[in-house]
């Protein structure tokens, strides 16, 4: 299977996808992780990125491209991949398609994980980060044993500002703003499946289980 997974930030896209990989014997492929492992192999392409994300830049389209068609080459990915969070624009989609064709492949699906802006909210705006060592907790998802204390060594726990209620919004209307092509690029395609990212994490798995190569849900 070849399956891109699509949705906004706090959408349990990498949970899902986790999970989803291992089942299908598959290499998840998150672009997030692929650039902190390029630049902290030191690659061209990882020096390249960090050049960006050292001034606070978006890293290019090429050069996230680039990362990806390296994993796709691996041996790892010759029998399927599910790609997590890429590609995040219309140009990155036409360059994927060129990348698929070149190896005589294609998507089998993009699923687009659909969650409520109230939600989103909640769910982002619950993280908290500890000031001394730096570990993350969440107040619904892993709340901390005693409110205000980070589980690892005891530090302060606190809010930081760009999860804050109005810079999440913030981040919601732009990933809607700029996915909304990427969408109607899919769906005309006849590739994309809508599926409710909402409820347990077990109804939402097998939600996407059903949509893939008609499945029937186990």
């Amino acid at each position: 299977m070849r399956v891109v997974f699509l949705g906004p930030p706090g959408a349990g896209k990498g949970t899902q996808a986790r999970g989803l990989a291992a089942e299908l014997g598959v290499p998840q492929i998150a672009t997030g992780d692929i650039l902190r492992e390029a630049v902290a192999k030191q690659t061209r392409l990882g020096l390249e990125a960090k050049r960006y994300m050292d001034r606070g830049a978006l890293v290019p389209d090429e050069v996230v491209i680039g990362l990806v068609a390296e994993q796709l080459d691996h041996g790892t990915a010759q029998n399927g991949f599910l790609l997590d969070g890429f590609p995040r624009n219309v140009a990155q989609a036409e360059a994927l398609e060129a990348l698929l064709d070149d190896h005589g492949v294609a998507l089998d699906r993009v699923i687009f994980f659909e969650v409520s802006e109230a939600e989103l909210v909640r769910r982002l705006t619950g993280r908290r980060v500890c000031r001394r060592c730096g570990a993350t907790s969440h107040l619904v998802s892993s709340p901390p044993t005693v409110a205000g204390t980070c589980d690892r060594c005891g530090g302060e726990l606190y809010q930081r500002e760009d999860d804050g209620e109005a810079a999440v919004r913030h981040r919601l209307r732009v990933y809607e703003r700029e996915t909304a092509p990427l969408l109607d690029y899919y769906r005309g395609r006849g590739l994309l499946t809508p599926v409710k990212g909402e409820g347990p994490m077990e109804a939402v798995a097998e939600s996407i289980w059903v949509t893939l190569e008609g499945k029937e849900a186990r």
